[in-house]
């Protein structure tokens, strides 16, 4: 059997990096899509010649369709998307967001996570043997905000509809959609929460975060199911974290 194709994005680091190397560890031929190439061509140096690194910005409609169009001339599928890359903006109150944070937020969180959903659908539903599956990163803020992130709650919230709608428009053409939701891996946008993070009685207490590889571990489960199967969604979290009981 050929090996499967799959996409990461915001692959250079944190979550997006740990998958790619997952998916390439599990045999995966793996394009690894981001904004900085250095780390990019660094993550695909460890997987090796299956992967290849495609420097790229999920906001812009044009840049997308050149990463998928990059993916069809080197490998000729797509088996697997693993939409990833997203922004945290300042952490303030809602009525002190800036129109230009928010507008990022969209942009890239929930209009990239688009872009980068049709691109796949047109291409899964085209080729020969048809089909795929779409994993959508989302959050446990797509469940329950922090204080101060109307941007990124709003984005993940938003992420959950764009997940069951894909889900439902891709069953005519064995396409499945999945998603998972996050509590604190630990990443560079994320490691300050051991030192301290706001809750929502306005303290700052540390918490606990885990490994990304522990992600990475469920993302290679959930794209390796055949297309009869689907996980529709799954939640990883640090055990002991301020997410059961939250608010």
């Amino acid at each position: 059997m050929t090996q499967p194709v799959a996409i990461v994005t915001g692959a250079g680091s944190g979550v997006g990096r740990a998958v790619a190397l997952g998916l390439g560890r599990a045999g995966y031929r793996v394009v690894l899509a981001g904004r900085r190439r250095p780390p990019l061509e660094a993550a695909a140096d460890e997987i090796g010649e299956r992967a290849l690194a495609v420097e790229a910005d999920v906001a812009d409609a044009g840049s997308v369709e050149r990463l998928f169009a990059r993916t069809r001339e080197a490998f000729g599928r797509l088996d697997v998307l693993f939409n990833n890359a997203g922004i945290f903006t300042p952490a303030v109150p809602v009525d002190e967001i800036a129109l230009e944070d928010w507008r990022a937020s969209v942009d890239v969180n929930l209009t990239g996570a688009f872009l980068c959903t049709r691109a796949a659908f047109r291409m899964m539903k085209a080729q020969d043997p048809r089909g795929g599956r779409i994993i959508n990163n989302g959050s446990i803020s797509a469940q329950v905000p922090r204080p101060n992130s109307a941007p990124y709650a709003a984005t993940k919230h938003a992420i959950t509809g764009l997940t069951r709608a894909t889900s439902l428009d891709g069953r005519p053409h064995d396409i499945a959609c999945g998603q998972i939701d996050i509590g604190n891996a630990e990443t560079d946008m994320t490691r300050g929460f051991a030192e301290g993070a706001r809750q929502a009685d306005g303290s700052i207490r540390p918490e606990p975060v885990i490994d990304a590889r522990h992600v990475a571990d469920a993302v290679v489960y959930m794209a390796g199911l055949p297309l009869s199967a689907n996980v529709q969604f799954m939640t990883v979290v640090a055990t002991k974290m301020p997410y059961i009981g939250r608010g």
